[in-house]
């Protein structure tokens, strides 16, 4: 009996765990929560995030970049199989004068995956503009755009943290609710707490 109790402590504790992954990474579960996307066509999306390694290896962003002059990687994945088969260009402009900074010919990508190296990142603070266009086989020219902000913000992964502590949190209060021993220390600590 005991170890069906825990064994279900256990199992929440692991779904709360692997929610707060998807969250972290931009709700990857689907794309109603993902902040971080294109969509080409009506309901067929690009997924995007942005990196700079030197600066904050392993972080991940999104809408804002903290860092100026440090390489940027723009990584793109494709969440609709048929895009593998089609050209796809790339390029990067500073709004609001449309100046460009960075541009990637149009060519096929059949791992799903595009991985854009801008290795001098960017050396002006403000707004810039993804522009993606996908090249149809009839020759037609389908557009998409996604704006980013150089020089100001926080890698995105640092929502990570908020989310992980309310998970121990969360770990504390299912401890509390079904293992006694937990519930007594707490009510101790906390009649302790309120004596002062």
């Amino acid at each position: 009996m005991k170890i069906t109790h825990y064994n279900n402590v256990l199992f929440i504790l692991f779904a709360m765990f692997f929610s707060a992954v998807a969250w972290a990474h931009g709700g990857a579960a689907g794309t109603d929560t993902d902040q971080c996307k294109f969509e080409l066509e009506k309901d067929h999306w690009l997924h995007y995030t942005a990196y700079e390694p030197k600066a904050y290896p392993a972080e991940e962003f999104c809408g804002n970049l903290p860092d100026l002059n440090t390489t940027i990687q723009l990584v793109f994945d494709y969440q609709d199989q048929r895009y593998r088969n089609l050209a796809i260009e790339f390029e990067v402009t500073k709004e609001p004068e449309g100046k460009r900074i960075f541009f990637q010919e149009a060519k096929k990508h059949k791992s799903g995956t595009v991985v854009l190296n801008l290795p001098e990142g960017v050396s002006e603070p403000g707004k810039y503009l993804i522009h993606i266009t996908l090249l149809q086989d009839s020759g037609e020219r389908l557009d998409a755009h996604m704006s980013f902000k150089a020089g100001a913000g926080q890698p995105t992964s640092k929502t990570s943290i908020a989310i992980y502590f309310l998970v121990f949190f969360g770990l504390i209060y299912v401890l509390y609710l079904s293992v006694p021993s937990v519930k007594k220390i707490v009510d101790g600590l906390l009649g302790k707490a309120k004596e002062f």
